[in-house]
């Protein structure tokens, strides 16, 4: 699954946040792509809406760094939105899972909205992601003892667990991700 990467693919990037513990598990290096059509009204990340902004950065040097880091668990992919670059991210998710890394994206589509553009990019990304949040950021939504997203409406998918219950069977199925954690924290 993970024998050819194009290393010289380009990714506009918006940011890079090499050690974050906010956008997934464990410790995760963070590529902000730039470029995105939603505009969610609230954003996060309002600078990373234009798609002619951001810095270019190919795959193997974006993976050069991430090879660099000790500790991390994995990768997460986040934006504006990921899938609007979903080729060079197929690359640098193989070359990730290849050294044993998570990977994580958010997406203001939802997994059925990807999965129907029958796009064979985007389909192989999303066959690698462990976990996805899917789901435009909702400001009226707006939760912040939600982990790993914003808003109510947003998913965060275990995708692991979803493609295991549509390979038996159950082709609508989506599994929802759990940290781990049995404990609640007050706030």
């Amino acid at each position: 699954m993970f024998e050819t990467a194009d290393m010289s693919k380009v990714i506009k990037v918006c940011g890079i946040e090499p050690e974050s513990i906010v956008d997934g598990p464990g410790f995760r290096y963070v590529i902000f792509v730039q470029g995105c059509p939603h505009h969610c009204h609230g954003c996060h990340n309002p600078e990373s809406w234009a798609f002619e902004g951001g810095m270019e950065m190919t795959v193997g040097e974006i993976f050069d760094e991430i090879k660099s880091k000790s500790g991390l668990r994995g990768v997460t992919f986040s934006g504006g939105e990921p899938f609007e670059q979903v080729q060079p991210l197929v690359d640098l998710a193989k070359l990730c899972k290849g050294i044993g890394l998570t990977v994580m994206s958010y997406s203001g589509y939802t997994l059925e909205e990807l999965e129907a553009r029958h796009d064979s990019a985007t389909d192989e990304l999303l066959g690698m992601l462990d976990i996805l949040v899917d789901g435009r950021y909702d400001e009226k939504l707006r939760n912040l003892t939600l982990i790993y997203c914003g808003s109510e409406n947003q998913r965060v998918i275990d995708m692991k667990k979803t493609r295991t219950a549509r390979e038996s069977g159950d082709h609508g199925m989506v599994i929802p991700y759990k940290s781990g954690f049995d404990f609640e924290i007050k706030i």
